[in-house]
């Protein structure tokens, strides 16, 4: 069973999605750095590109007991 796809977002829809300005989302979509959708004079962030922003941000938590850098000895 395939899950119902989310409409595009609006680009103050995505900026509050992804936690960023709408001046942020703007620059993104002039720098090629997240795909958009162009309709007329309207431009409009698919809701796959939200997610993949999102899962190419999130850094893995560090190992059990591996947390922090080594310390260099003086």
């Amino acid at each position: 069973m395939k899950l119902p796809q989310l409409p595009p977002s609006t680009v103050p829809e995505a900026a509050r999605a992804l936690g960023v300005s709408v001046h942020t989302i703007r620059a993104w979509i002039a720098q090629r750095r997240i795909g958009y959708l162009k309709l007329g004079r309207s431009v409009r962030i698919p809701q796959a590109e939200i997610d993949r922003v999102l899962r190419d941000a999130a850094v893995p938590a560090a190992p059990h007991g591996a947390v922090g850098t080594p310390r260099r000895s003086a």
